[in-house]
């Protein structure tokens, strides 16, 4: 997934009586570990606290009309806390990192600017402000660790992006479900996205007026991309690419980040084929993609790949074991996440007939599974980390024969699998690599979401 340059605004501040020299050199170093993290910087010279207060109003200057995620306010030394409040005024609305620099060995004896006096003076003044922070600190005896840092740009990038993010989907409740369902009002005050529904008869019209070169195109882009372990037939990869084909140009047309189209109800029963092949084009096109019309799913999605830039694949619970959990998929899988070739068979499921079912293998090793979910109006995000080893041989029933093993991984969880199972919100979970809980716990205290 192509991520944005996260943009940080950085505010180095140190008291007057402190020689200046000091101070510049201290935030001049704290600049350049920002920008060693990949971040943009927007910077002023340090502030003192004069008495006339020209410093506030000359960063007020430099910084007015500047666009940034994320504002830094960097402590190089003991300063009052109002000469910071004065600045910082103006920017209440947007995330803050209260970081207090550490002071320095000399021969014997350690040199501090009684920095972390300047951050303790003014942590639980921003608190009651009510101002979204988040407080990090450089240790005397410890090597900086810029982790923190980072996860909380990425948090504060992604809580902005999702204020102005797009959400189609095709269709509505798939299968009547329930755990799919969302509240427009709530999700847009809380965590911002724009759900928008389209008929799937729009895109029925759209595909019927394509051009013919573009339907071709398409097909020939699945053969050459995808193996097939059998042919598959030409009638129903002419239907996938229609159908991609205009659900592409919608989402283009209005800006949509994350998909989902009505899965079983729709395309299977009244257009006579399953969608994966059309997911797994979208999906290599670089958007979230989830079936069955699962908007807190496509949420998810957004929130996990917004802050680590992965594709965010969705996973279904099919068993839970001593030590954790299967999660598979009955239809596809994006190409980010296969582990070897992408691998289709053409099969069918009970009554639902025919289509292109992906088989191929998934990427293995740690991972973070979330979902997020509704509760009179309050959101929570249920998380746990683990390691997806390789599943034992397996098969689901109803696949015609010999039944395939869909893609899958059996997650040892770090935790206790029943505080998993009296915790889980949904049939479809979010899956990606690495432990990611930081990030995306620093996300949800910037939208005020639970963490479970």
């Amino acid at each position: 997934m192509q991520t944005p340059p996260i943009r940080v605004c950085f505010v180095g501040f140190g008291e007057i009586n402190t020689p200046r020299d000091i101070i510049e050199e201290k935030c001049l170093s704290a600049e350049k570990r920002l920008a060693g993290l990949g971040l943009e910087v927007v910077r002023t010279d340090p502030v003192s606290d004069d008495p006339a207060g020209r410093e506030v109003e000359r960063a007020r200057l430099d910084l007015a009309g500047q666009e940034f995620d994320l504002l830094i306010i960097c402590i190089a030394g003991w300063i009052p806390s109002h000469t910071v409040m004065r600045l910082i005024d103006g920017w209440s609305h947007k995330p803050m990192l209260l970081w207090g620099l550490s002071g320095w060995q000399q021969g014997e004896r350690f040199v501090t600017t009684a920095a972390q006096a300047g951050t303790t003076a003014l942590r639980r003044t921003m608190q009651d402000m009510g101002i979204r922070f988040k407080y990090v600190v450089d240790y005397m005896d410890r090597e900086p660790d810029d982790r923190p840092i980072l996860s909380f740009a990425r948090a504060a990038q992604a809580a902005a992006r999702l204020r102005h993010a797009r959400v189609g989907t095709m269709g509505c409740r798939d299968m009547n479900l329930y755990a799919t369902l969302h509240d427009g009002i709530s999700l847009r005050r809380s965590i911002g996205p724009e759900i928008e529904s389209f008929e799937m008869l729009e895109m029925v019209q759209r595909g019927q007026s394509l051009d013919v070169a573009d339907v071709k195109a398409t097909v020939q882009r699945m053969k050459e991309s995808w193996q097939f372990v059998q042919p598959a037939d030409e009638a129903s990869l002419i239907k996938a690419a229609e159908l991609y084909l205009a659900v592409k140009s919608k989402a283009a047309e209005r800006g949509y980040e994350a998909l989902s189209l009505i899965d079983v109800d729709g395309v299977k029963k009244l257009l006579g084929f399953p969608p994966a092949p059309v997911f797994m084009l979208l999906s290599e096109d670089g958007l979230y993609t989830i079936p069955e019309n699962d908007v807190p799913g496509a949420i998810t999605q957004l929130m996990t790949g917004y802050v680590t830039g992965q594709i965010a694949a969705y996973m279904e619970i099919y068993e839970f074991s001593r030590r954790g959990v299967l999660i598979g998929v009955p239809d596809y899988i994006p190409a980010e996440i296969t582990d070897g070739p992408i691998r289709v068979l053409p099969t069918a499921f009970g009554h639902l007939g025919q289509g292109l079912l992906n088989i191929s293998q998934v990427r293995t090793g740690r991972v973070t599974l979330a979902r997020l979910l509704c509760t009179n109006g309050a959101y929570s995000l249920h998380l746990a980390t683990g390691i997806a080893k390789r599943p034992q041989s397996w098969e689901e029933a109803g696949w015609a024969p010999p039944a395939p093993q869909l893609p899958s991984l059996q997650v040892e969880l770090d935790s206790a699998v029943e505080e998993f199972v009296q915790q889980v919100a949904g049939q479809h979970y979010i899956l990606s690599y690495g432990d990611n809980c930081r990030e995306l716990t620093d996300l949800c205290r910037l939208l005020n979401v639970e963490v479970l």
